[in-house]
């Protein structure tokens, strides 16, 4: 299995980078090569710094002179910036030189140059970002979390064949439940593009559609998939995200003000860390960007290094299940379907 991580991807690049390509090495016996893709001199330096051997065969540096910023334009940069380290590390799955792509950089010019290099599946017109969700019953995947805002109802119908394909691929699921976010349950309920899109849903063969969910619907109710429009999706996966941090802040706040909470909170360090481990980003990694043909990990701007080293892991794991091929399939049996149905 070989990976191309974009190594100056992210708020804190390269540290974090080499620093999951460490544990990434490490970790993943499967992981046959890991390449580092960057400003050559900067990469090298910084593994000097953390310790990675650059004689192990397992691991070498691609140098990209160009590097495009968090906050630069995605599309516009990706054509202007072509020797990036997003561009020349998409161009190497493109190639066939590396199985997967992994960056915390700009998601914009990831998804961009995923778009303009590898294209989308035969059947798909949009691709989308699916990014787990913890909840009482395992983990839930939005999709869409950003890659496409201006969604159309048939955009949403092959989110949830592709949600479906890795719920069941990656995660093992048999049969994963897919829902539509609204704000309620009712079938009529919703906007004219939900009320659409649950019509179409309602039609497809091969998923399991559960109707319209809610909010709450997230965290206690048994799903795999939730759909949504990737403005929807990325306003409410960051919403959720400064939600955990900020309670995370005000229980630290009250535990430090009282002796005796302090008292308690240290007896009960090790929920504490069970349930920081199973909240955080950090530990699912990256988001896979679904469509796309070729196997792209998406992770988080301020990403870590645990995160970097699960969204390599991620990007194995997709490859290893044949996630894609698995999402061909369905399409495809999908639109057999639709054709036999107009020939009545």
């Amino acid at each position: 299995m070989k990976v191309a991580l974009d190594a100056m991807g992210g708020d804190h690049a390269p540290a974090i980078n080499i620093g999951g390509a460490i544990d990434a090495l490490r970790y993943y016996p499967k992981l046959g090569h890991l390449y580092l893709v960057g400003v050559e001199d900067v990469l090298r330096d910084e593994c000097k710094k953390q310790g990675l051997d650059l004689n192990d065969p397992r691991v070498s540096i691609v140098h990209a002179p160009e590097v495009i910023g968090m906050a630069e334009p995605g599309a516009k940069t990706v054509r202007r910036k072509k020797l990036s380290s997003i561009s020349i590390a998409m161009d190497m799955v493109k190639d066939g030189r590396a199985d997967a792509f992994v960056s915390a950089g700009n998601t914009g010019a990831a998804v961009a140059a995923a778009t303009l290099k590898l294209r989308t599946l035969e059947g798909v017109d949009r691709a989308g970002i699916a990014s787990a969700l913890p909840n009482e019953h395992g983990i839930c995947h939005i999709l869409d979390a950003g890659a496409n805002p201006e969604a159309k109802p048939e955009h949403l119908v092959a989110y949830a064949v592709m949600g479906t394909a890795f719920a069941r691929g990656v995660l093992g699921v048999k049969n994963p439940k897919v829902g539509l976010m609204s704000n309620g349950e009712e079938e009529e309920k919703g906007t004219a593009f939900t009320k659409e899109t649950f019509k179409l849903l309602k039609q497809t063969p091969g998923i399991n559609f559960v109707g319209n969910v809610e909010g709450g619907d997230l965290f206690e109710t048994e799903l795999d998939v939730v759909l949504c429009d990737g403005f929807v999706g990325n306003i409410m996966l960051k919403t959720i995200e400064a939600t955990a941090k900020a309670v995370s802040k005000w229980l630290k706040t009250e535990i430090q003000g009282n002796p005796l909470r302090i008292a308690g909170a240290m007896l009960a360090q090790g929920a504490f860390k069970a349930l920081k481990e199973k909240s955080s980003y950090e530990t699912y990694g990256g988001s896979p960007l679904l469509g796309v043909d070729g196997v792209v990990i998406i992770a988080h701007g301020s990403s870590t290094a645990l995160a970097v080293r699960n969204a390599i892991r991620v990007g194995i794991e997709t490859v290893e299940n044949k996630v894609n091929p698995q999402i061909q399939q369905a399409l495809a049996e999908i639109a057999k379907a639709a054709v036999s149905a107009n020939s009545f």
